[in-house]
């Protein structure tokens, strides 16, 4: 029966991720969406920020302002919501190493518009687990991170008792390759851990209220009735969890509360028009079950896969929130899901095989144990998807089945994605050092060795983090601090040495990687490499991996390299070919520094080839460097890939040495 009126369901919160260039066009962009109907804030940020960073590091080269707002210090967070009054809004901030300085740079602000900081509402994602698993923006070895995130959750309950202090994020593991099952587990192990540790730091007549303020941000994909019923499984398991593991007995603080953007995996650079179908479909699995519904959702744009979205690119996804929540009657009704035997079925298989996931983890101690297993699973994952989409089991329109068809219509001029003034760098650089030459000297070094006296102590973070913050602290300087009193961690690759016991396919390549190989007179060396601070390591894990399937010599070490680094490692590894994989848009400044190191380094008869979502006017301008091949999302195919690089070692003179 449909529901009265009267009793029709409040929409979710209508959310996009954004945030560019500079803190001023942000802002601008931030009143845009908001007059536009956008009921809450998500802020993306920069490379630098996320990583903890100052714009002018040497690492930052080229990053500033590409995938989201910089945010160096107070004068920036001030100009990213001017004229926002923060007690009446609803932020969400994807941010995770340096979530406790952005949080205190947003109290800060809050303070200074004379906000009731009790008030604020809204939510810092700190979940530093899954960059150590798949997105790359991590600074501390995990303990002391975790002891961060857990310092953050600990100040908010009594500071701020309507923020959301973790945002349990499981959609980087989708994105990584996470089979639904290894999605539910691995977030859920996150979960646990923060809550294991938090015990410690909270009075216990307070622990239900911080287990209900734990939230999830998750992802959706085109399997989307697979995917409404992994989120029905995921508000049960969260459910036994809480009751069973923690015994909070009131049901509001067993709610599995989640906000979500769908799949960007599946986005497609060929026929990207076609994207805007998969994204409205992703958005079902999350919105038509009643009992599994998003708290909030952000929408990718259609073209994600070719680059930066431009305004009207993400106005296009906010309406489709809207004309699904606002013009249909999906909110006048029950779950529609109540009672269907093949959702039963499809929900109890999941819960059953992420079950076997945790009890996997919490064998080994919880995730922060596990971390090296998880990764090395989830690159398994990601290498079978990637095999069945090659071999056409999965079908992906547009990619391995109907590429043929009409130019888009949707794509123009500016080759339909928003690209980033070069010259917004200098101008974020000149900015910061102005505010570093203006602020009292005294009273910044007095708050970093507060801070330090902090993080070293064990006490709460928080406090002198706020302090910092006022007294001008860059973020780049809260970051050193934090490194040299935790230290700096290299998470693991997941592409172990040995080959795996894959084999279809690659009878043919493996013979010319040993016929190459004979006549260089040792392994075909291959350095796979990551410069910049892009930390999404996924496309080069797998040709990493395929690459050593395939029987050559590999060298991977992971992401956020410099140039320098990168060509040291070519010589001294003596490599053949050097490929690089590049997604935050930098590769112009990055490939640039890198090509003109290898000319110094007598280095030019290694070919170069680089990967990443790169316009092709941009790479006809990195083939005009020297760059021997250049990749986008559209070249899935691996094998051809690895049959390029036999074809370039062996057409260099090195080859025949």
């Amino acid at each position: 029966m449909p529901m009265t009126e009267t009793k029709k369901d409040r929409p979710w919160l209508f959310r996009t991720y954004a945030g560019h260039s500079t803190a001023e066009a942000s802002n601008a962009l931030y009143r845009g969406n908001l007059a536009k109907g956008q009921t809450g804030l998500s802020v993306a940020f920069d490379l630098p920020t996320q990583t903890g960073y100052d714009s002018d590091h040497v690492l930052s080269r080229g990053e500033v302002g590409k995938v989201g707002v910089p945010v160096a210090h107070l004068g920036d967070m001030r100009a990213l919501f001017k004229d926002i009054p923060l007690d009446q809004m609803n932020t969400s901030m994807t941010i995770n190493a340096t979530a406790p300085w952005l949080l205190s740079l947003y109290i800060a602000v809050a303070e200074e518009q004379g906000a009731d900081v009790t008030k604020l509402q809204g939510t810092v994602q700190n979940d530093i687990i899954k960059e150590y698993l798949s997105r790359g923006t991590y600074i501390c070895p995990p303990k002391p991170s975790l002891r961060m995130i857990t310092d953050v959750a600990a100040y908010t309950r009594e500071h701020l008792p309507k923020w959301n202090p973790m945002n349990v994020c499981s959609y980087h593991l989708q994105e990584a390759g996470a089979t639904p099952e290894q999605e539910l587990a691995f977030a859920l192990a996150t979960a646990t851990a923060v809550l294991d540790d938090l015990k410690g730091k909270v009075p216990a007549e307070h622990f239900p209220a911080m287990v209900g303020r734990i939230s999830f941000f998750v992802n959706a994909g085109i399997r989307f009735v697979t995917e409404m019923c992994k989120m029905r499984a995921f508000v049960t398991l969260w459910d036994e969890i809480c009751r069973d593991r923690y015994g909070v007995e009131d049901p509001k603080f067993r709610r599995f509360r989640y906000g979500v953007q769908v799949n960007s995996l599946g986005l497609t650079e060929q026929q990207p028009e076609n994207n805007v179908y998969r994204i409205l479909i992703e958005m079902l699995a999350v919105t038509l079950s009643k009992n599994a519904r998003a708290r909030a959702v952000q929408l990718p744009a259609w073209n994600e896969a070719l680059g930066l979205p431009r305004p009207w690119d993400q106005q296009w996804s906010l309406r489709m929130q809207q004309i699904m929540a606002l013009e249909t009657d999906l909110l006048e009704f029950d779950d529609l899901f109540d009672g269907n035997p093949a959702v039963d079925r499809k929900v109890a298989e999941l819960m059953e095989g992420a079950r076997a996931e945790l009890a996997t983890i919490d064998g080994m101690g919880g995730a922060v144990a596990a971390i090296e297993y998880m990764k090395s699973r989830l690159v398994e994952a990601n290498s079978d998807r990637l095999g069945r989409i090659e071999g056409g089991e999965t079908v992906v329109v547009g990619v391995n089945k109907y590429q043929q068809g009409e130019p888009s219509p949707l794509m123009d001029a500016d080759g339909g994605i928003m690209v980033v003034d070069p010259a917004v760098e200098a101008d974020q650089i000149a900015r910061l050092q102005a505010w570093r030459a203006a602020r009292d000297e005294d009273a910044a070094q007095k708050a970093l060795a507060d801070l330090r006296e902090a993080a070293l102590s064990g006490a709460n973070v928080m406090p002198a983090s706020i302090a910092a913050a006022k007294a001008g602290v860059t973020t780049g300087e809260w970051g050193l601090e934090i490194r040299k009193s935790f230290g700096e961690y290299r998470a693991p690759t997941g592409v172990s040495a040995n080959p795996s016991n894959r084999t279809e396919g690659l009878d043919e390549i493996r013979d010319a990687v040993s016929a190459v190989s004979a006549k260089l007179g040792r392994k075909l060396k291959f350095l796979v490499g990551k410069p910049g601070l892009d930390g999404h390591s996924n496309g080069a894990e797998q040709i990493a991996a395929r690459a050593r399937d395939c029987g050559m010599d590999i060298t991977y070490e992971g992401i956020r390299l410099t140039p320098e680094e990168i060509v040291r490692a070519a010589r001294e590894q003596d490599a053949h070919v050097v490929g690089l994989s590049i997604l935050s848009g930098s590769h112009i400044p990055l490939i640039e520094e890198l090509m003109g190191r290898m000319r110094e380094a007598d280095l030019t008869h290694i070919p170069v080839i680089v990967g990443g979502i790169i316009p092709e006017d941009d790479a006809e301008r990195l083939r005009a460097m020297g760059v021997a091949k250049v990749y986008t999302p559209k070249d899935f195919e691996l094998n051809r890939i690895m049959f390029d690089i036999v074809g370039l070692v062996d057409d260099t003179p090195i080859a025949a040495e």
